[in-house]
This record gives C-alpha cells, sequence and structure tokens, in this order.
C-alpha cells in the first residue's frame, strides 16, 4: 500500500511539470528592414548586456522559494505557472486530509489496543509525504524563477506514417553575413 501510494505521487509530480514551463511575454521585435534614423552623437549607446533586455521574474528565485515552503504552489502562482501551483495544493490538501484520517484511525486502534504500530506508520508516512511536498514545491519554484525566461516551445503532434511524436524548439541568434 506505502509502495503503491508513493508510486502515484511520484508520478503526479513527475508528470506535472511537462509542458508547463514558463513562457516569459512576448517582445517586440524590431522591424529589419526599417531604415534607422540617424541618432545624435550624444545618445548613449544600445544596451549590450543581455540582463538588461531579459524579462524579470515578478519574485526572486528566493522569494519563490520561501513562498512555496510556507505554501506550496504559491510561488508558482506568482510566476503564472497557476496549473503546477494546483497540483501542489491539492497534493497537500489530499495529504492534510490523510494525516487528519490516519490520526483518527490510530486513536481508534489505541483504543482497540489492536494495529496501533501500522496506523502509526500510516500516520509517518503522511506527514513525511507532507513535508516532502513543501520541500519539492519550494525547489521548484525557486527552479522555475530562474528559468522564467528561457524560450522553450514543446509540441506533441501526429506525425506523417501516424506516429505520435514530440519535440522541443529552442531559438537561436543567428547573425547575417556581414557585407
Amino acid at each position: 500500500m506505502r509502495l503503491a501510494l508513493l508510486s502515484c505521487f511520484a508520478l503526479l509530480l513527475g508528470a506535472a511539470p511537462v509542458g508547463l514551463a514558463q513562457n516569459p511575454p512576448a517582445r517586440p521585435r524590431a522591424d529589419p528592414t526599417a531604415v534607422r534614423a540617424a541618432e545624435p552623437d550624444s545618445a548613449p549607446p544600445p544596451p549590450t548586456r543581455g540582463d538588461s533586455i531579459r524579462p524579470r521574474p515578478p519574485v526572486s528565485p528566493t522569494g519563490a522559494f520561501l513562498r512555496s515552503l510556507v505554501l506550496p504552489g504559491w510561488g508558482q502562482a506568482r510566476l503564472n505557472r497557476n496549473v503546477t501551483g494546483g497540483l501542489f495544493v491539492a497534493f497537500e490538501g489530499l495529504a492534510a486530509a490523510m494525516v487528519w484520517k490516519s490520526q483518527w484511525q490510530l486513536d481508534f486502534a489505541r483504543t482497540r489496543d489492536k494495529f496501533v504500530e501500522e496506523h502509526r506508520q500510516e500516520r509517518e508516512d503522511w506527514i513525511t509525504l507532507l513535508v516532502f511536498n513543501h520541500l519539492f514545491s519550494g525547489a521548484e519554484a525557486y527552479v522555475s524563477a530562474h528559468l522564467y525566461d528561457f524560450p522553450v516551445a514543446l509540441k506533441i503532434e501526429r506525425l506523417p506514417g501516424g506516429v505520435t511524436g514530440f519535440g522541443v524548439t529552442v531559438p537561436l541568434r543567428v547573425r547575417p553575413p556581414a557585407r
């Protein structure tokens, strides 16, 4: 029973982040064919650092970690990862309800003086899963805040021949050759 629950939990958490990567808001691109107006000599040079043009996450990685450590899913919600955050909140509710249920069963087993050790072990297992959910949610929010501007496009589509496949598209910037 314990192994089955742990397997279901691992499957749930392993499947949650797939395809739910945060895509940053689209930035308007400059028209490469447009003629640039002459800039005055006193104009500051355009920014060259990559950090100056990257979208910033709405919360720092440490802030996202602490939020999700307090309430699993809160850091994900601040990063606009609502589905992932919802899964953490849902599992938190399930685990909390199971801790309460196993405590009730342990109290009942103590009055009958039967199966006390089994119910104590079940309660400890659910408490462990509850703590793990907090830590894993915090770690996931921390990593998501660091990867907030990572441009990922995950596609799953039907390929020719009736085969289903998936792929990841990562855009690469290529400079045109100098003339």
